[in-house]
């Protein structure tokens, strides 16, 4: 048996929107390691976009904005995959359409929906699930490395990765009352994804946190997505409502030498 021992079990995954997407990263770690990967996408468009790039692995369409397609998603998946021993919550949408603006300047409406994609979503599709889950299912959601870098670009997802983090700990809470179901997240630092490339001046970031991190370069999707397979896999059993940071020592090194120097010389 592999390490992972992920070997036949079966891995719902949502958020893939290309192959630069963490979650189409984490798919294929976890087919390589012997698991059954079943992908959820937005969109009947986007699913047959992916369809080549994701093989014979089943697809399926839930935009979780709509609780109705939610419960669809419930209901077919309960006829084709009984048993859910993983589930992958990629999911994240904010509006920068106007562009960055201060966090006070922020709109109601754009806060609110932006939580209820990046956030709500975890707590709506896993509980719709729950009967579905093995008693020792694990959750695993997609965070950010920090939620307390007040980067202008950012802007308010960072509150509500934050908000994310803390549901965590209650949905572990709350399902552990009638099973061993794990909620975890992966933390990555900036990454090469076509999420990150609509964030304004992402690219300068991404730059920056290579002088930063201590060996030079920047998290690889790759990297955040191991982590995340083991957080899936039987091994990680005494991980709960944790989000695991994976940033490549990143946050040590705000006050490099080097990088200080510069930054007081220009």
């Amino acid at each position: 048996m592999a390490f992972l021992q992920l070997e036949d079990k079966t891995i719902v995954i949502m958020g893939v929107a290309n192959r630069k997407s963490v979650a189409y990263h984490i798919g294929k770690t976890i087919y390589e390691a012997g698991g059954l990967p079943v992908y959820v996408v937005r969109s009947e468009k986007r699913r047959e976009e992916l369809q080549k790039l994701l093989g014979e692995h089943p697809i399926y369409v839930c935009d979780v904005e709509f609780p109705e397609q939610i419960e669809t998603l419930r209901k077919t998946l309960a006829e084709s995959h009984p048993l859910i021993d993983g589930l992958v919550h990629s999911i994240a949408f904010a509006d920068y359409e106007d562009g960055p603006k201060p966090f006070h300047a922020t709109s109601k409406s754009q806060f609110l929906r932006a939580v209820d994609v990046s956030c709500f979503s975890l707590m709506a599709v896993s509980n719709a699930l729950k009967e579905l889950f093995s008693n020792d299912a694990a959750v695993v959601s997609i965070s950010i490395s920090t939620t307390k870098m007040a980067s202008e670009n950012y802007g308010f997802m960072a509150p509500i990765k934050a908000a994310l983090d803390s549901s965590l700990a209650f949905l572990t809470k709350s399902f552990s009352s009638f099973s061993n179901v794990r909620f975890n997240a992966v933390g990555p630092s900036l990454l090469k994804t076509s999420a990150s490339a609509g964030i304004p001046g992402y690219v300068d970031s991404y730059l920056y946190a290579e002088q930063v991190i201590p060996r030079g370069s920047a998290v690889e999707t790759q990297e955040a997505a191991n982590v995340a397979a083991f957080l899936l896999s039987p091994r990680s059993s005494g991980i709960c409502a944790q989000t695991i940071v994976v940033d490549a020592g990143m946050q040590i090194n705000y006050f490099d030498e080097k990088i200080v120097k510069k930054s007081i010389s220009e």
